[in-house]
């Protein structure tokens, strides 16, 4: 169960994706999913039920709304229809295990109950912690509301076979919520690691890089979980050494990231590139950015650290000690990490290597051996295997 699939873009649509083409290698998989909505590739017309059958695999998509998901008080209507069609169809369906993701927010809360209803086994698989990340995000205030869904989500939570998480963190945070810690499987956002590296020395990265001597990369979306105002503080006390950072990509605090960056020559923003020239633009940077803002550890987890290792490149994470990204940097060599409240940590971190291309390419080298321990086949064997252990159990 989850409302987006292809040809929905979302990370959730592309992640349930690869787990039913994996699933349906040895299992027959039904996936519950919603009309098109999230930038998808194509629009449907209305309809009540569409089945889609690839071997193995059946896509059955209920007729929710599809308003685009930047229009959010609309995009509310495509999470109600979508659970209102998707629950009653999935208690018709005879199966083996209920596997709920988290689109909607509220995805998990009903997977239980479904399978509560038919007796089946639950499997939950978080990839955005709720309601801690509305909370936290400041989408809505804390109060009876919020209060009463953390309760029913604690409910789902226990009522799990397995519970599926992104990464250490998030795994430390659903043990602290009362769950059974064998029960609690980490799979991360795997990738597929590229045999050969593009040369640096291309034009996109020419772009990207500019005028600056030290260029800093953040490549992805620019949402309410980073640490923007101490990264932003800290390059503009390294302009003068040379020191810059781009952007490239967009997100829904872009708008106040370009009024902190407002005024520097050092910080710049850029567009997101085509799929193909992604190992471009990850070439470009003498160090990528991965942050997450001191509260949301283990509530969000950047899947963009694991691509950014496996183009060779090392890491500034700038997040809380307990966050994902800073123990692996630290557990790696990979990188280097900063206080995400502090811009003096992160002006410490840089000036260590600005005139140390040496320690940078060590780090490089540390973090393209890191990578292979994310290698995409690996965390779908980890997620299928807890899935059918589940079924067993």
């Amino acid at each position: 169960m989850n409302e987006y699939f292809p040809p929905d873009t979302s990370a959730t649509a592309k992640c349930a994706a690869q787990v039913a083409e994996t699933l349906a290698a040895n299992h027959r998989v039904t996936v519950l999913a919603g009309r098109p909505s999230y930038d998808p590739t194509e629009r449907h017309p209305r309809y009540q039920i569409r089945r889609e059958m690839r071997g193995n695999l059946v896509v059955e998509r209920v007729g929710s709304t599809d308003y685009p998901r930047f229009q959010m008080k609309r995009r509310v209507s495509n999470y109600l229809t979508y659970l209102s069609l998707a629950v009653p169809r999935a208690l018709a369906i005879r199966s083996d295990v209920v596997l709920a993701m988290t689109d909607p927010p509220i995805e998990g809360i009903a997977g239980a109950l479904v399978a509560r209803l038919t007796g089946r086994p639950f499997v939950y698989n978080i990839r955005d912690l709720y309601p801690d990340m509305a909370v936290g995000g400041s989408i809505v205030r804390p109060g009876s509301f919020t209060a009463r869904w953390e309760a029913l989500h604690r409910r789902a939570l226990r009522s799990a076979t397995r519970v599926i998480v992104l990464g250490e963190d998030m795994r430390d945070r659903i043990i602290a919520k009362g769950v059974d810690a064998a029960r609690v499987v980490v799979s991360r956002d795997g990738i597929t690691i590229p045999l050969e590296l593009p040369s640096p020395e291309n034009s996109v990265a020419r772009e990207i890089r500019g005028h600056s001597r030290f260029v800093l990369v953040h490549a992805g979306n620019l949402g309410f979980y980073g640490a923007w105002q101490t990264l932003i503080q800290a390059v503009r006390a390294l302009e003068n050494e040379g020191v810059g950072l781009v952007f490239v990509g967009e997100g829904a605090m872009k708008p106040q990231v370009e009024e902190m960056a407002a005024g520097s020559n050092a910080i710049r923003f850029l567009p997101f590139r085509p799929a193909s020239e992604i190992p471009l633009v990850l070439s470009s940077g003498d160090m990528h950015v991965v942050t997450v803002k001191r509260g949301l550890e283990g509530v969000v987890v950047p899947s963009k650290l694991y691509p950014t290792l496996a183009a060779g490149r090392p890491v500034l994470g700038v997040a809380p000690e307990e966050s994902d990204v800073v123990r692996i940097v630290r557990r790696s060599g990979c990188g280097l990490s900063a206080d995400p409240d502090d811009p003096n940590t992160v002006v410490e971190a840089l000036r260590g290597v600005l005139h140390n291309s040496e320690h940078l390419g060590n780090m490089g080298l540390r973090a393209r051996e890191t990578a292979f321990s994310y290698d995409r086949v690996k965390q779908l064997k980890i997620f299928a295997t807890a899935i059918e252990e589940a079924a067993r159990e």
